[in-house]
């Protein structure tokens, strides 16, 4: 199985998320600036979110949320 690395900052490590968790989302700044980065959660519920390039997040493959 693939996965894809995460900071988790609640135990400020690098973690390894498998692909199947993972969602791609778009955030929208109030500014009207548009970010793109990739959710996930951790074992215990909590959680994740890593910033992306645009042309990284078109390429990926998760489901859109």
């Amino acid at each position: 199985m693939a996965t894809v690395e995460f900071y988790d900052v609640k135990v400020r490590k690098k973690v390894k998320i498998d692909e199947k968790s993972i969602t791609k989302t778009k955030f929208t700044t109030k500014n009207g600036q548009t970010r793109y980065g990739l959710r996930a959660q951790t074992k215990d519920g909590r959680n994740l979110t890593k910033f992306v390039s645009q042309k990284d997040w078109e390429a990926a493959k998760y489901k859109e949320s």
